[in-house]
C-alpha cells in the first residue's frame, strides 16, 4: 500500500512492470494477511461459545478394521458443498435466529437460548450429487432444535404451507410445514457437531437439518431467518431446474477396505459402511462376480438416520474378482442396481471394485 501510494503515475518499461507487480504482490499479501487475521478473530469468538453436546463419550459398534470409515465424521473430513466461496463472518453475541411471516408469535432467539432447548442425535448427511462410492457423505452426532418445537411457540398460521430456511446472504431453500409440524419430517435447528459449536464451512451459528433428504433439499446453513410462507415461495435450486418434490437419500453401500487376511492366503477382510435414513439400514449384502448376495456382519446401530458399518471374511482363489456392495432398509427399500446421474432426483447404481488375490 505505501508503494502504490508513492506511484503518482504508472512507470513505463521493464522497470515499470516490476513496479506494478510488486504492487499487486503487496496488496494480495495484504489481503490474505486481513482476511486470515478476521478468521482468528471469528474463530475465537466461536471458541468462546464453549462446547455443544456430548462427544467426549465417542461411540463403539464393535467394529475396528484399518481403512474403515470412523462411527464419527470429524468437522474436518466432513465433505463441504456450497455456492459461496468462503463462509460468512458472524458474530455470536450479536446474531440472532428471526422466525417470522405467517406466525402467531414471532420469535427471535440467541444461541444461548436455542442451546437451552437443543438435543443430540446422530445422522448421515449425502450430497445429492454423491455417486456409488464416493466420499460426498459424512456421520455426526449433531445438537440441535426440533423444528417442530420452533413451530409449536411460533403457531404458524394455517395458510403457511412452506418454511424458508434463509441463509444471511438471501439464499433460501424451503421445507413443507405439516410434516415439520407434525414431526413427520424429523427436522432440526442445528447449532452444535460433534460437541462443538458448527464449523464456519459447516454453518456456524446454526443450520436446518432434515436427517434423509440430501443435502441440497435439507436446508441452509448461515441460518438468519426461518419464514413462514405460502407456496409463492421459489428457491435456489428450484430456480435453477431441480425439482419441487423433496429428495430423499436413496440405500446405499460403500466399500472402504479390503485387507488382506494375516493367515491363510486367498482370505480377504472387507468393510464399509452403509446408509438408508431415516429408517435405518436392515441389511448389507456383498456379490462377488457377478454371484449371489450374501449378507455381511453389521455393527451396532448408532441411530436408523445415523450410517452403519459393516465387515465380512471371503476365501477367494488367487486372481481378479469383482465385489459389489448393496444395502437394504428397513423399510423394505433395496439398493437400486442402474445407474442414474444426480440430476434430478439424486444417483443410483452399486459400488463395485475389482480386488487382486
Amino acid at each position: 500500500a505505501v508503494l502504490a501510494a508513492g506511484l503518482r503515475k504508472r512507470p513505463g518499461g521493464l522497470l515499470g512492470a516490476l513496479a506494478w507487480s510488486a504492487v499487486g504482490a503487496g496488496l494480495l499479501a495484504a489481503a490474505r494477511t486481513l482476511h486470515r487475521d478476521h478468521d482468528r478473530l471469528r474463530d475465537s469468538a466461536i471458541r468462546n461459545v464453549g462446547p455443544l453436546g456430548g462427544i467426549g463419550l465417542v461411540p463403539d459398534d464393535g467394529l475396528d478394521e484399518p481403512g474403515l470409515s470412523p462411527l464419527i465424521t470429524t468437522a474436518g473430513r466432513f465433505y463441504v458443498a456450497d455456492v459461496n466461496l468462503r463462509p460468512p463472518r458472524i458474530d455470536p453475541d450479536r446474531w440472532r435466529l428471526a422466525v417470522t411471516g405467517m406466525v402467531a408469535h414471532p420469535l427471535r432467539l440467541s444461541l444461548a437460548e436455542l442451546a437451552a432447548d437443543a438435543v443430540e442425535f446422530d445422522a448421515v448427511m449425502v450430497c445429492v450429487h454423491n455417486r456409488a462410492g464416493q466420499g460426498r457423505a459424512g456421520n455426526a452426532r449433531w445438537m440441535g432444535v426440533p423444528l417442530a418445537h420452533l413451530l409449536k411457540h411460533a403457531i404458524p398460521d394455517p395458510a403457511a404451507t412452506r418454511l424458508v430456511t434463509r441463509a444471511v446472504d438471501g439464499y433460501t431453500i424451503s421445507l413443507p410445514v405439516e410434516p415439520l409440524r407434525t414431526g413427520e419430517l424429523p427436522g432440526y435447528l442445528v447449532i452444535g457437531m460433534n460437541g462443538a459449536p458448527l464449523p464456519p464451512e459447516h454453518g456456524f451459528p446454526a443450520r436446518v437439518f432434515v436427517p434423509g433428504l440430501y443435502g441440497q433439499y435439507t436446508g441452509a446453513k448461515w441460518l438468519s431467518e426461518l419464514e413462514l410462507t405460502d407456496d409463492s415461495h421459489t428457491d435456489y435450486w428450484v430456480r435453477r431446474g431441480w425439482p419441487t418434490d423433496l429428495l430423499w437419500v436413496e440405500p446405499h453401500a460403500r466399500i472402504d477396505t479390503t485387507a488382506p487376511g494375516r493367515t491363510i492366503a486367498g482370505t480377504l477382510t472387507v468393510a464399509g459402511v452403509a446408509w438408508a435414513p431415516p429408517h435405518g439400514v436392515a441389511e448389507v449384502e456383498l456379490s462377488v462376480d457377478d454371484g449371489p448376495w450374501r449378507p455381511v456382519d453389521l455393527g451396532t446401530e448408532l441411530a436408523p438416520a445415523a450410517w452403519r458399518r459393516w465387515r465380512t471374511t471371503l476365501e477367494l482363489v488367487p486372481g481378479a474378482h469383482t465385489l459389489r456392495a448393496r444395502a437394504t432398509s428397513r423399510s423394505g427399500q433395496v439398493q437400486e442396481s442402474a445407474t442414474r446421474a444426480p440430476f434430478p432426483a439424486g444417483p443410483t447404481g452399486i459400488h463395485t471394485i475389482t480386488v487382486q488375490v
